[in-house]
């Protein structure tokens, strides 16, 4: 790689690796190590190919799911056991209830999704967190429009089933507690 090139390189990782590292965080399970590592191999392949590429965002994604979905298909799984962490930096004064509420429901979403399958959890952060159409996760994974609607159809229902404290703690919640009545009444003359 020439020197505008790995110029280049630097200035992609510096301006991205913020929002990769969460997605393959989210990949991950919740694992902030596992991310790391994950994302770091994907930027190495894409180093070697750098000059070549005309979307690199695009490009590192891409690498980023396909190596989780190589990482399930082995047959022997590497498990390392992290160590916890804080689920954000400490932050300065008081902490309020909104904060309170948001800490504890991203510890209940990362729990639930790491006790979902890796194909389950990188289907859901495709679909839901990347924002993905079913066709481009299908192109993404190898896999065909069918399956992607399955496998989230069988994530969400597994994840509700994992995790029912999330339907108490998301914004949701407060829409479902309205206890008013819309059912269509009779109406006569």
């Amino acid at each position: 790689m020439n020197a505008e090139g790995l110029e280049s390189f630097r200035d992609f990782v510096d301006s991205r690796s913020s929002a990769l590292l969460k997605t393959a965080v989210l990949l991950c399970g919740g694992d902030q190590h596992a991310g790391e590592d994950l994302l770091q191999n994907a930027l190495v392949k894409t180093a070697g190919r750098w000059q070549k590429i005309d979307e690199p965002e695009a490009y590192v994604r891409q690498v980023l799911y396909r190596q989780q979905v190589s990482r399930w298909r082995l047959k022997w799984p590497r498990r390392e056991v992290s160590v916890a962490e804080p689920p954000e930096p400490p932050g300065t004064g008081e902490p309020g209830p909104d904060t309170a509420a948001a800490a504890e429901l991203r510890l209940v979403m990362r729990q639930a999704l790491s006790r979902l399958t890796a194909r389950q959890r990188t289907v859901l952060v495709l679909r839901y967190f990347e924002d993905l159409p079913e066709a481009d996760v299908a192109r993404l994974l190898g896999c065909s429009v069918g399956t992607v609607r399955s496998t989230t159809h069988r994530s969400l229902a597994r994840l509700r089933q994992l995790a029912p404290e999330l339907a108490a703690l998301g914004p949701a919640a407060a829409e479902r507690s309205d206890t008013r009545d819309y059912s269509p009444v009779e109406v006569r003359p």
